[in-house]
């Protein structure tokens, strides 16, 4: 058994990805995310949690799902890498296309995953065994946690993924 998939460690919250509906279920649709089909984990739309708020009833909302064997672009709003398979969750609701906004694990403030946004997505792994769990964080918050004598890392924090 590997210690870390790796596999999906390409895949991380804030990311647009093109999904292919496997099927329906009552809460959602089971999708596959196109170039991970061997990769070995499970992707999902939780269309009640998406467009519940949004829709008048049952009815309207399962026009909403789209159809089986169609090709959907979308955006991952969690990975879940605790024990396999992986697990995927993603969202297709227009505004989370446009800029997913989650909350922030050390401030609670709400922070932009999308491109250009200020989010860190922090993968924290044990050396006991195999998982990890993301931890998402403005870039503040986490050089704010660092020791001060460490500048070096309260700056890299800073500039991680940003074009010099």
């Amino acid at each position: 058994m590997e210690r870390f998939e790796t596999g999906s460690l390409a895949l991380m919250p804030g990311q647009k990805v093109q999904a292919r509906v496997l099927s329906h279920h009552p809460w959602g649709v089971i999708v596959e995310i196109v170039g991970y089909e061997n990769v070995g984990l499970s992707a999902s739309i939780d269309m009640i949690q998406q467009f519940s708020q949004a829709t008048s009833g049952y009815e309207e909302l399962l026009a909403l799902f789209p159809p089986v064997g169609s090709q959907i672009e979308a955006v991952i709003e969690q990975v879940h890498r605790w024990h396999p398979p992986v697990s995927v969750r993603l969202s297709i609701r227009p505004a989370d296309l446009e800029a997913l906004t989650w909350s922030c694990d050390f401030c609670g403030e709400q922070i932009t995953l999308s491109p250009g946004g200020d989010a860190l997505v922090l993968d924290s792994r044990s050396n006991d065994g195999p998982g990890s769990h993301s931890v998402i964080s403005h870039r503040h918050c986490l050089a704010e946690r660092i020791r001060p004598q460490n500048a070096g890392e309260r700056a890299r924090a800073m500039k991680i993924g940003k074009m010099c």
